[in-house]
């Protein structure tokens, strides 16, 4: 597959896989234990993630239930697994390489079809949120020196020689419904992942970013494959490689020399 180059100073803040399968039964506390244990070594903390509410009526009102999904997470808290019901997700703020996310992968799903397996896939997603940053950025215009022309070339409009663009946010979709990358993107200041969330990351000053965020996905076209490693492998690794190949486009080579590089 070629070279890929690793930056010592990645922008990457947070790194989702969505593996979305047929719905199943609700897992059953032996399930939730057995897949503990199937996943203790990497991931011994168990932590339920919250995905809605529901309202029930009785005697006494209305009370709210809280919906969880059985989650799994690393020890030092920067990885999660969770099982829905019709989907594996698997998310780090600790991103490495794709080699490590996929393998992360493996063992989520080698963890499900060993104890509770899912008939079919019906998507694949691959999310990358970056949080670029970089010197020297007192207004909108600053971000020219660091992101390609196509995204930053809204600086230089305006309605008037007074009134240039403030900010501005973004979507674009290249590929097809079977497969392609969504990008979203845009300057906004602070964070796109929350620092005080459940999975820890490294956090820089807050401040302005520019939001690179890439969701490559995967989508069978006809008959919905089993969910076999097989299979997965073979569309993780090109669903990654879209969000990277389309990463590199994004950026200037200045900021890969100066920012992205340098600790080298």
């Amino acid at each position: 597959m070629g070279h890929r180059e690793i930056y010592p100073n990645p922008p990457l803040a947070l790194s989702v896989v969505e593996l979305r399968h047929t719905t199943t039964p609700a897992l059953s506390e032996a399930d939730q234990a057995a897949l503990k244990a199937a996943l203790g070594e990497s991931f011994p903390l168990a932590k339920p993630a919250r995905r809605g509410m529901n309202l029930k009526v009785g005697p006494a009102g209305i009370a709210q239930e809280a919906l969880l999904d059985p989650r799994f997470m690393a020890r030092d808290t920067t990885a999660a697994i969770t099982y829905r019901t019709d989907a594996i997700v698997v998310e780090t703020t600790r991103y490495a390489r794709r080699g490590s996310l996929r393998e992360l992968l493996h063992q989520a799903v080698e963890a499900r079809q060993k104890i509770a397996p899912a008939d079919g896939i019906e998507r694949l997603g691959v999310r990358y949120i970056n949080e670029v940053r970089a010197p020297g950025i007192e207004g909108p215009a600053d971000w020219t020196r660091w992101i390609t022309a196509p995204l930053a070339s809204v600086a230089g409009l305006a309605p008037d020689s007074t009134h240039p663009a403030l900010s501005w946010q973004g979507m674009a979709v290249f590929g097809t419904p079977a497969s392609g990358v969504v990008l979203r993107h845009g300057t906004l200041e602070g964070y796109a992942v929350d620092p005080a969330g459940d999975l820890r990351r490294k956090t820089p000053h807050p401040g302005p970013f520019y939001l690179i965020d890439l969701d490559s996905y995967w989508v069978p076209d006809q008959e919905k494959p089993p969910l076999g490693w097989e299979i997965i492998e073979e569309r993780f690794n090109e669903t990654a490689l879209a969000a990277y190949s389309l990463f590199e486009q994004l950026i200037t080579d200045e900021f890969r020399q100066e920012v992205l590089r340098r600790d080298q």
